[in-house]
């Protein structure tokens, strides 16, 4: 695919889909209402620790979308993927940097508004992805790319970045 097409796609599918799973639902869950279930002194740091989680989720995502227009020729959806590999940048260090940053915005803004539903959330959405994740995105990068993935799968961690970064 072509680099402006590839861009055009990913920008609409990131306002769609981790807008509605990271912007969207948060907000009809939350309200985005401040709540204190802790003393105000102890409620300051937590919000600003979940501000900066939140907007680091933002940046990761950013980068990620980037990525995979710049470097994959492609899109993160599903029907319009990559034709290469994606592997540098943030994925480098974790091979799922969108689910990890969407888990990490809303995580963040768990913290910021005080509400415990948004990390039930979390916990419930967690499971789809991680299924989505290993029943279909694993296979089908296996198959699209064979050594070269499974390679990459072997020395970067899914989940939890890893400090060392890998080096096709």
């Amino acid at each position: 695919m072509r680099k402006t097409p590839a861009a055009v796609v990913s920008s609409a599918f990131f306002v769609v889909a981790p807008g509605t799973v990271a912007v969207l639902v948060p907000y009809w869950i939350s309200g985005w209402r401040l709540r204190d279930p802790f003393p105000d002194p102890v409620m300051i740091p937590i919000r600003a620790l979940g501000a900066i989680l939140a907007l680091a989720g933002l940046a990761v995502l950013v980068n990620a979308f980037v990525r995979f227009v710049v470097e994959g020729l492609g899109t993160p959806v599903p029907v319009a993927p990559p034709d290469r590999l994606v592997v540098g940048g943030l994925y480098r260090y974790v091979r799922n940097p969108m689910y990890v940053a969407i888990f990490g915005a809303v995580i963040g803004q768990a913290m910021i508004f005080g509400d415990p539903w948004l990390l039930v959330y979390v916990a419930v959405m967690a499971i789809p992805v991680y299924a989505f994740v290993h029943w279909y995105e694993e296979p089908h990068l296996s198959r699209t790319f064979g050594a070269d993935y499974e390679r990459y799968k072997a020395r970067v961690p899914g989940w939890w970045p890893t400090v060392h970064p890998y080096r096709s």
